[in-house]
């Protein structure tokens, strides 16, 4: 229990100071007009209250993603707790406040189109394709998930996952295509405050029923994961546990809620402060895996009875933990918090095919007409296993953060500023997501010392490029 309150307790504190020098690195200008207001239309660019736009960025970047990420990640054992708090803060907390700054400062664009003002327009060009791919298969991911979920709790013949995966897409339609406040704006808070609440009580669960956590030591920091050699901790837990550490996800939700700020100070508690609660709710299931089976062991066990299902876990944590009402918030957050990341998954890909495009939205027929060829796309690609959507998901969600992480590095090494607080994460996360590729069962499953060799390699190639432009921009000939 120690490990989990000192995490949390680092968090928090890492909110208040590290999330304070990245914002004065940045030097915001809490005068300069946000693009709320700057570019206002009433559909996308809407003021909306400080505390709703937390909420719906909370919501925009959690869904599944700190609970399930957690549960699977806790099967490595406690080394999950220290991935999480450093790479929130370190990494994840630099990824969300930057990419979200920047939006606003680039009249709410989305970040690809960012992303090469700084590195160029093939990588942009890359990043066009990688982050449509990612949002359209979040989107996927978001409506079959939910759909099979609500089909076995209602077995009733009428509800089929066809009729129910109508009903998700026909309200994902209505939320992508109308303004940002009719929908979002309204039932994200509110969403965003029962998740939150399940979180907590989970937490005080914890103490309640004294479950036995194992606390991170010297001796515990090693693989428990049932898989063995397959599954070492380096990459697989870094993809693993992405939302509640780092997320590519999170800049191409960032735009969304960038267009809504009225003030760049609401920068570092919207965009640092979401990534560090979300952080928060990944140590809490993390815990809860842990030690509600009575081990890691048993975790593993159970998840491999289970074929790695993260939602069985939830919903027996939550029916076991908190009774009756646990079986309600289980039900929300397995369903209703995917659904709410699947829409503005959706969302974000409109408002990217109408930045790269530069198709106006403010009329409805051009918003239905993009929201038409996404949801075409997505029904296609729903007949793809379930399964593959969701291995290659992670891997496209980790290489967009280590392009976002990359973008920030060289963004702050134009500026003057102190590039090595994302250099650092953007080396580390390429030698993840390259790593990863060659040596994961989905991946290429070559020998762990060739993937990493290259893994290495890659990285200070990079490395040496980005050091061959600063030189090139120090130069006085240059």
């Amino acid at each position: 229990m120690i490990t989990l309150l000192v995490s949390i307790a680092v968090l928090i504190a890492g909110y208040f100071i590290y999330g304070k020098v990245c914002e004065r690195i940045f030097e915001i200008d809490p005068d300069r007009p946000t693009p709320a207001f700057s570019r206002a239309d009433g559909v996308d660019f809407v003021a909306l209250p400080r505390w709703k736009s937390f909420l719906i960025q909370f919501l925009n970047i959690a869904g599944l993603g700190p609970i399930f990420g957690a549960v699977a990640g806790a099967m490595w054992g406690p080394v999950a707790f220290l991935w999480i708090v450093l790479g929130c803060l370190i990494a994840g907390g630099v990824h969300d406040y930057f990419s979200g700054m920047l939006c606003i400062r680039n009249a709410g664009k989305s970040f690809t189109e960012i992303a090469g003002t700084y590195l160029g327009t093939p990588v942009r060009l890359v990043l066009r394709i990688l982050t449509f791919v990612l949002l359209i298969m979040v989107g996927v991911v978001f409506f079959i998930g939910p759909a099979h979920i609500i089909a076995e709790i209602v077995d009733h013949e009428f509800f089929t996952v066809g009729i129910i995966s109508g009903c998700i897409l026909f309200y994902y339609l209505m939320s992508t295509v109308l303004p940002v406040d009719k929908i979002i704006g309204k039932l994200y808070p509110v969403f965003g405050i029962i998740f939150l609440f399940m979180s907590a009580a989970i937490f005080c669960a914890l103490f309640y029923y004294d479950l036995p956590i194992m606390e991170l030591q010297l001796s515990t920091i090693k693989n428990f994961h049932s898989g063995g050699t397959d599954y070492p901790i380096f990459p697989m837990l870094f993809i693993t546990i992405a939302c509640g550490a780092v997320s590519g996800f999170h800049a191409t939700q960032s735009p969304i809620i960038a267009r809504c700020l009225k003030s760049e100070k609401e920068g570092k508690p919207v965009f640092f402060g979401t990534m560090a609660t979300e952080g928060v709710v990944a140590l809490i299931w993390a815990a809860a895996s842990m030690s509600f089976f009575g081990g890691v062991g048993e975790l593993n066990v159970f998840m491999s009875e289970n074929g790695g299902n993260a939602a069985v876990v939830v919903n027996k944590v939550c029916n076991e933990l908190l009774g009756p009402i646990g079986g309600v918030l289980a039900l929300i957050g397995v369903v209703v918090a995917p659904i709410t990341s699947g829409d503005t998954a959706f969302r974000s890909a409109r408002l990217l095919i109408s930045d790269v495009f530069k198709i106006s939205q403010k009329s409805m027929m051009k918003r239905l007409l993009l929201s038409g060829i996404l949801f075409a796309l997505a029904l296609l690609i729903s007949h793809t296993d379930f399964a593959v959507i969701w291995r290659y998901f992670a891997w496209t969600n980790q290489t967009l953060a280590a392009f976002v992480l990359w973008t920030i590095a060289v963004y702050l090494c134009q500026q003057g500023k102190l590039y090595w607080l994302a250099l650092l994460p953007a080396t580390f996360m390429t030698m993840v997501v390259v790593s990863y590729i060659l040596i994961a069962p989905e991946g290429l499953f070559l020998p762990h010392p060739i993937g990493y060799g290259v893994a290495i390699g890659v990285a200070i190639l990079l490395l040496v490029l980005f050091f061959r432009y600063r030189l090139q921009r120090r130069s006085p000939d240059s």
